[in-house]
C-alpha cells in the first residue's frame, strides 16, 4: 500500500510558513502526504531541516512502500564498503530518522514498528562499524590466531544491547547502551593480553564511528558503562571476567538490565551463550520479594540525585524518570518478573509491553491494570518521541513553557490544551498503579524511643570501641548526654542510624568517650553533623576513621593555605611505595581535608566564601601532588614525558577558586612534545599517544574507587572541541585552536582557566598565552549573540524550577556566572575569581550603581545557599518539605532569612530580577 492511503493522523504546523516552504520543494504530492510533510517541517525545526537536506531522496521514496523504503535503506548501508561506512551509517541514519519520523507522525507504524525501526537501525551499525574495526585488527595481525574468515564473528567479540536498545525499544534520539564482551576460550593463554588490547582498540574505534558527530552527523551516542565496575575496567572484558563479576558482585539493577538484554553485533552465538550462564545470577530459583524493596529504593535514590519529586504536570516534568513517568512502568514490570522468573520461565520476556501482557495471562497482575498500563505506556513513549523529535535532543523532559507546549501539540496533530489534560491525568494514573505496588498502604507505626534506644545500646556494645569494662564504663556516664541530644535532633531515627554506622568503625573507643566526657562540644559536634547535614553524616558513618583527623588535636587550627596543603600531601605519598598504596592514601589525606572544611563551615567557624575557596585548594593540592605519582607509575613502561611535559589546567570552579562540599573538578591537560616523536620507555608511545593514555591515568587516579573510595569525579568536557576532541591537547595545536577556531563558549572558559599541576614553565607559558588572547579585541555583537543562544541552551537544558536551586535557572548562580564571563571576555580581563569577573561585567555593560548592587547581592546570596545546600544535602536537592530542621535552622543561619518559605520567595524575586538585568544587556 502507498503511504498516503495509510496515513491516519497529520501534525499541525506550529510555524505555517516553514511548513508552507516545504511544499515548494516537494510538488505535486497526494493531499495527505503534503499535510504531513507541511505539519512535520512546520512544528520541527530538526526535521523541516531534514526534509530540506534529503528532499531530492524523499521525492523518490514518498510514492514507495513504506517498508520497502526502510529495508532498501538497511540494505545500502549493509552492502557499504568498509572505506565509505562512516558517511554511510550517517546517511543511513539522517534518511531513517526522518523517515520514521514521518511514519511515526502520519500514524502510519504503531510504536513497536517505530521502536523496532530505530533498534534494526542500531544493530546494523554498530554490527557494522565494530566488524570493520575487528577486520582492521585482524589485516593488521593485531588480533593473535585470528584470520579473514573470522571477522563474520569479529574474532569473537559479542556487543550485548542493554536497555531498551535490547529490548527493541530505542526511543527516538537515544543513545545505545552496549557491553562489549570477548570469548577468551578462542585464544592461547600467552596471547590473552594481546588479543584483549586489540579487542579495546576495536571498541574504542567501533565507539568513535558511531559517535563521532562530523559534517555529515553522527550515527548513535554510544554508552559502554552498564558493563561491570565500569569506572575501573576497559571498555571490552572477557566473558570469563564478566561471569566471576556478576557471581559475586552482581546487584539487583544489574538482574533488571539483564531482563532486555541480547547480543545485537560480532559473535552473537558467543554472547547468546554468555546470557545463558547468566541466567541463574538474573532469575533466582526462589521468590524474591526482597527485590521490590531494592527497585524502590532505587527509584528513590534516581529521583534524589536528579531532583525529580516534583506532582506530575505538562510543563517542565521528565517523562522518563519523573513521577507518573515511564521508568515506573518498566520498574514496575521488571521488578515483578525479576521476583518469579526463576520459577516461570514464561516471565521470561524483554520488553515491557509484552512483559505487562505475561504478567497478566499468569496472574501477577489484573488484566485491566495491564491493559491501562500497556496504553500509558505507548501513549508516553510516543509522547517522548515527539518531544525529542523537535530538535533531535536526548530529552525526557517536557516543554517548560505554554508556547512551546504549544509546538509539541502542534506536532502530535492534537489541541494543546487537550494534550496537556490528556499527559497530566496520564502521569498521576500511572503514579497511582505503581505507587501501590512499591509502597502498599501506610507504614507501620514505629517504636517509641526508649525501646529503640536500649536497642541500639545492647548493639553498641559488641562494638570494638565498646569492648574493655573502661570503655564500657565512660560511656554510660557520657550516654545520658547522647540520648538527649538525639532526642532533641530534628530527625532522631536518622541521627541514631548514622551514629551507630560511626560508633561501628570506631577502633578505639576510649580515647573518644573521654574525649566526649571531657569536652561535651565533640559530642554537640557529632549529633549535630548526623542532625543537620544528613549528606555530611552518612558521609561520616561510612568514614568514621576520618574523625581521627578530629581527635588528633590540630582539626580547628587556622587553615594552613594550599602551598603547605600540597606538600602535606606530597610528604605523605613519598611513604609510600606501592601505586595503589598511594592512590589510599591520597583518599585519605582528601577525605579528612575536605571533612574539615565541612564541619567548619556547619559550625560556623568559616564562611561560606572561605569554605569554597578551601575546598577548591584541597582539590589543588590533591591534583598537583598526585601528578607526578601518576607521572612515574606511568613512566615505569612507557618511559618519561617526550618533550616538556604537561600542565594541568583547573577550569571552571576550580579555576575560578570557588569549589562545595558535592564539586566535581573540570581539568583539561596541555602537553608540549617538542618536536619529540616517541617516549623511550620499555614500551614506547608515540608522543601523542602518550600524553592522551597519562591523562587517562590522571582521570583514573582521582575518580577510581579504591578501597578507599574515590577521590572526586572529573569532568573534561571543557577542553577544545568538548567531548569530540584529544583528552591531552598539543601546545601548538592549542594555540592555534583557541585563536583560530575556538567557540566563544571555549574562550569563556578560559576566563576561568588555571594551571594546577604539572610544569611550572609551561602553565605560566600558557597561561601569558591565555591572557594574550582574553585581550584581543571582540566582536562585540558576535559575543551578545553567541552568550543569549547559550543563555537559552542552558535554560532549555538546566532551567532549574526548585526555589532552594541556587545554582540552575534564569538568573541563579550558572546565569550570572555566564554574565560575568562575558565582561571578562569582553573587558580582556584575566580575573579568575566570580568577584573580580562581576567588577568586569558592571565595567563591560556599564551597569549601574543600582544593577551592580543587584548583581553582587544574587552573587552572595546564592552562594551561601549553593554551598550550604550541597553540605547538608549532598548531591541531592533541598527541598521545602524535605529539609529537616536542623538543615533548615543552617541555611536561615547562613541567608538571615526568617522562614525558609521567605528564603524561597527571596530567591525568586531575586533570579527574577537579575535574569531581567542579564537579558537586558545580553537577550534572552
Amino acid at each position: 500500500m502507498s503511504l498516503a492511503s495509510r496515513i491516519t493522523r497529520q501534525p499541525i504546523a506550529f510555524d505555517p510558513d516553514r511548513g508552507r516552504e516545504i511544499l515548494d520543494l516537494l510538488t505535486a504530492q497526494p493531499p495527505e502526504v503534503a499535510g504531513l510533510l507541511e505539519g512535520t517541517a512546520g512544528s520541527s525545526p530538526f526535521l523541516g531541516g531534514l526534509i530540506r537536506q534529503e528532499a531530492s531522496w524523499l521525492e523518490e521514496s514518498l510514492p514507495q512502500d513504506p517498508e520497502q523504503v526502510r529495508d532498501a535503506l538497511l540494505a545500502a548501508a549493509r552492502d557499504a564498503e568498509d572505506r565509505d561506512l562512516p558517511t554511510a551509517l550517517r546517511t543511513l541514519k539522517r534518511r531513517m530518522a526522518l523517515w520514521i519520523a514521518l511514519m511515526d507522525l502520519g500514524g502510519v507504524w504503531p510504536l513497536e514498528d517505530v521502536t523496532g525501526a530505530l533498534t534494526a537501525l542500531a544493530d546494523l551499525a554498530t554490527d557494522r562499524a565494530l566488524k570493520s574495526a575487528i577486520a582492521a585488527e585482524i589485516r593488521r595481525g593485531k588480533l593473535p590466531g585470528q584470520g579473514e574468515d573470522d571477522i563474520e564473528t569479529a574474532g569473537g567479540l559479542s556487543v550485548l544491547a542493554m536497555g531498551k536498545m535490547g529490548a527493541f525499544e530505542l526511543n527516538y534520539s537515544s543513545d545505545i547502551d552496549l557491553i562489549c564482551l570477548f570469548d577468551e576460550t578462542r585464544f592461547d593463554p600467552d596471547d590473552y593480553p594481546a588479543a584483549r588490547a586489540s579487542f579495546v582498540r576495536a571498541v574504542r574505534r567501533m565507539t568513535q564511528t558511531l559517535s563521532e558527530r562530523t559534517a555529515d552527523g553522527y550515527v548513535f551516542r554510544t554508552d559502554l558503562r552498564l558493563r561491570p565496575d565500569a569506572s575501573v575496567t576497559p571498555v571490552a572484558l572477557s566473558m570469563e571476567a564478566a561471569e566471576r563479576y556478576y557471581e559475586s558482585l552482581g546487584r539487583t539493577w544489574e538482574r533488571a538490565a539483564y531482563i532486555k538484554a541480547r547480543a545485537c553485533a560480532g559473535d552473537i552465538a558467543a554472547g547468546q551463550r554468555f546470557i545463558e550462564t547468566l541466567r541463574p545470577f538474573i532469575w533466582r530459583r526462589h521468590l524474591d520479594f526482597a527485590a521490590i524493596q531494592d527497585a524502590h529504593d532505587m527509584r528513590l535514590r534516581i529521583r534524589d540525585h536528579k531532583g525529580l519529586h516534583r506532582a506530575p504536570s505538562h510543563l517542565g516534568h521528565d517523562l522518563k524518570l519523573g513521577e507518573g513517568g515511564i521508568r515506573e512502568i518498566e520498574f514496575f514490570t521488571q521488578t515483578r518478573q525479576i521476583i518469579a522468573g526463576g520459577r516461570d520461565p514464561d516471565l521470561r520476556v524483554s520488553g515491557t509491553v509484552p512483559g505487562l501482557k505475561v504478567l497478566a495471562a499468569k496472574g501477577w497482575i489484573g488484566e485491566a491494570e495491564a491493559e491501562t498500563l500497556i496504553a500509558d505506556y505507548r501513549a508516553h513513549r510516543e509522547v517522548e518521541h515527539r518531544v525529542q523529535m523537535i530538535a533531535d535532543q536526548q530529552t525526557h523532559t517536557l516543554p517548560s513553557t505554554e508556547d512551546e507546549f504549544r509546538r509539541l501539540a502542534c506536532l502530535a496533530g492534537r489541541d494543546p490544551a487537550e494534550y496537556a489534560t490528556e499527559i497530566t491525568d496520564r502521569l498521576k494514573r500511572v503514579s497511582r498503579l505503581t505507587q501501590e505496588f512499591f509502597a502498599p498502604g501506610a507504614p507501620a507505626p514505629r517504636e517509641g524511643p526508649p525501646e529503640r534506644f536500649r536497642e541500639a545500646i545492647e548493639r553498641w556494645k559488641g562494638y570494638p570501641a565498646l569492648r574493655s569494662s573502661r570503655a564500657v564504663e565512660i560511656f554510660e556516664r557520657v550516654l545520658p548526654q547522647l540520648i538527649e541530644r538525639l532526642d532533641n535532633a530534628a530527625r532522631p531515627d536518622e541521627a541514631l542510624a548514622h551514629l551507630d554506622g560511626f560508633l561501628s568503625g570506631l577502633p578505639a573507643g576510649v580515647q573518644l568517650f573521654s574525649l566526649f566526657e571531657a569536652n561535651p562540644q565533640l559530642l554537640d559536634l557529632v549529633v549535630d553533623i548526623v542532625d543537620t547535614a544528613p549528606a555530611l553524616g552518612q558521609y561520616l558513618s561510612r568514614n568514621a576513621a576520618v574523625f581521627d583527623a578530629v581527635i588528633g588535636g590540630d582539626f580547628f587550627s587556622d587553615w594552613p593555605g594550599q602551598e603547605a596543603l600540597s606538600k602535606a600531601l606530597s610528604s605523605a605519598l613519598a611513604e609510600e611505595e606501592d601505586y595503589e598504596k598511594q592512590l589510599d592514601r591520597a583518599r585519605v589525606w582528601a577525605r579528612e581535608w575536605r571533612f574539615r572544611v565541612g564541619v567548619h563551615y556547619l559550625r560556623g567557624l568559616t564562611s561560606a566564601e572561605r569554605a569554597g575557596r578551601e575546598y577548591a585548594e584541597v582539590a589543588s593540592a590533591t591534583v598537583a601532588a598526585l601528578w607526578p605519582v601518576v607521572v612515574a607509575a606511568f613512566a615505569e613502561k612507557h618511559g618519561m614525558p617526550p618533550g616538556r611535559g604537561a600542565s594541568v589546567l583547573g577550569m571552571g570552579s576550580l579555576g575560578a577558586e570557588r569549589l562545595n562540599a558535592a564539586s566535581d573538578l573540570d581539568l583539561i591537560v596541555i602537553y608540549d612534545g617538542a618536536d619529540v616523536e616517541m617516549s623511550e620507555g620499555r614500551r614506547p608511545l608515540a608522543t601523542r599517544a602518550y600524553y592522551a593514555r597519562l591523562t587517562q591515568a590522571l582521570v583514573t587516579a582521582l575518580s577510581a574507587p579504591t578501597a578507599e573510595g574515590r577521590l572526586y569525579e572529573v569532568d573534561m568536557r571543557l577542553r577544545p572541541s568538548g567531548r569530540q576532541g584529544p583528552v591531552a591537547t598539543g601546545l601548538n595545536s592549542f594555540r592555534t585552536y583557541q585563536a583560530e577556531e575556538a567557540w566563544t563558549w571555549e574562550h569563556l572558559a578560559l576566563t576561568r582557566a588555571r594551571p594546577v599541576a604539572g610544569n611550572p614553565e609551561l602553565g605560566a607559558e600558557i597561561d601569558v598565552f591565555r591572557r594574550e588572547l582574553l585581550a584581543q579585541p571582540r566582536d562585540r555583537a558576535k559575543v551578545l549573540r553567541d552568550v543569549a543562544d547559550m543563555r537559552a541552551r542552558l535554560a532549555e537544558a538546566r532551567p532549574g524550577g526548585l526555589p532552594l536551586d541556587a545554582k540552575a535557572g534564569p538568573g541563579r548562580l550558572q546565569d550570572i556566572g555566564l554574565f560575568a564571563e562575558t565582561g571578562a571576555l569582553l573587558t580582556g580581563s584575566p580575573m579568575r575569581h566570580i568577584g573580580d569577573q562581576v567588577a568586569a561585567a558592571v565595567t563591560a555593560f556599564d551597569l549601574t550603581p543600582e544593577e551592580a548592587s543587584l548583581l553582587s547581592q544574587a552573587v552572595a546570596l546564592f552562594w551561601r545557599v549553593q554551598a550550604a545546600a550541597r553540605l547538608v544535602a549532598g548531591e541531592s536537592s533541598v527541598k521545602t518539605e524535605t529539609t529537616g530542621a536542623g538543615a533548615s535552622a543552617f541555611l536561615l543561619r547562613e541567608t538571615g532569612d526568617a522562614s525558609v518559605e521567605a528564603l524561597e520567595d527571596r530567591l525568586t524575586d531575586l533570579s527574577s530580577r537579575v535574569a531581567a538585568l542579564i537579558s537586558k544587556h545580553i537577550g534572552s
